[in-house]
């Protein structure tokens, strides 16, 4: 199964649902040209009732969401995909460049870990069927020792085949589970993202009531969040990809040493699948991070002044309280 493609088909499905935001333009043109007499009446009734000037600037919110609205595939949808599009493609890269190099020094690996059993006498056996032929042929005869000992390469012979296939099959298992983890926060991601854009223009729409102006701040946000999954999904593949790289790349060098004999064993494959497996389902968390950043500034700001001033006025404290035992010492010295 090629799971590069069912991804390919998320990224059409999306391409080709967007259309359907023209659908729910008329209707948001409707609520918003209800909101738009109500928000430019209210404020205008305000200002002739106070007998003020009017104000034409805070008027035009209205239009300008209009305005997003009659153009919404392009002016929003186009804006956001298109300046976020390269974030998209740098974490792909990256991700690409790294499953790229793990997979050439897993081949290496391979081949090494290969030759290196073939160098022991003891293992060359299992790998090779030349070797074990030729074993085969040297214990030839009808010697009970010969015998017990052709019986006992077999059977390890088919406990190695038996091992390696079960931990092959484990292998591909989980891979198939990592594929499948991968392929869900993607397709949950495109259904986000298409029902977020087609009742986006509603969205805009209802923004232009009074109460409800955080409606297209919060739109704009989700929109943001879900689309920033696929940049933080790359991530975290290349991140172990790159973890695998390093591992694979000092089996690499311990297997160069002809003293080194591999156990053949891929535990730590499995257990970084499986950090891989569920690692993947906390990309929207992290994804949710980035969003709230300027949060966590402000957060941070306002942690900084309450320490300074708390350290202010802990000054302020010693400083008075200082003074007024050295005003009492002054006092008793004045009377002696």
């Amino acid at each position: 199964m090629d799971f590069e493609n069912l991804h390919q088909v998320l990224r059409t499905l999306y391409d080709e649902m967007i259309p359907l935001c023209g659908d729910m333009i008329g209707v948001a043109r409707g609520i918003a040209g209800l909101g738009a007499l109500f928000y430019v009446a209210s404020r205008v009734w305000q200002s002739l009732s106070r007998a003020e000037e009017i104000d034409v600037y805070p008027l035009l919110r209205p239009f300008a969401i209009g305005f997003c609205i009659l153009f919404f595939s392009t002016a929003v949808l186009g804006t956001l995909n298109g300046v976020l599009s390269p974030v998209v493609k740098g974490t792909n890269q990256m991700m690409v460049s790294q499953t790229l190099d793990m997979k050439q020094l897993r081949e290496q690996r391979d081949k090494l870990e290969r030759e290196a059993m073939l160098r022991n006498p003891e293992t060359a056996f299992l790998v090779s069927n030349e070797e074990f032929d030729k074993r085969l042929d040297e214990l030839s005869g009808l010697n009970l020792k010969h015998m017990m000992t052709m019986s006992s390469m077999y059977i390890e012979r088919s406990m190695y085949n038996l091992k390696k296939s079960i931990q092959d099959a484990f292998k591909s298992l989980l891979e198939i589970l990592f594929q499948a983890a991968a392929l869900i926060i993607d397709t949950i991601r495109t259904f986000y993202l298409i029902v977020l854009s087609i009742l986006g223009p509603i969205a805009f729409a209802i923004g232009i009531y009074d109460g409800f102006q955080s409606t297209i701040t919060g739109w704009l946000s989700r929109y943001i969040s879900v689309y920033l999954w696929l940049p933080v999904s790359d991530l975290f593949s290349a991140m172990l990809a790159k973890i695998q790289t390093l591992m694979i790349g000092k089996e690499i060098a311990a297997l160069e040493n002809p003293a080194y004999v591999p156990d053949g064993s891929s535990v730590v494959y499995i257990v970084f699948m499986l950090i891989g497996i569920v690692g993947y389902f906390v990309i929207p968390t992290v994804a949710g991070w980035i969003i709230q950043a300027g949060g966590m500034g402000n957060y941070g700001r306002n942690l900084n002044r309450s320490a300074q001033k708390a350290g202010a006025l802990t000054g302020a404290g010693a400083g008075a309280a200082a003074g007024n035992v050295g005003g009492r010492i002054k006092g008793l010295l004045t009377k002696k």
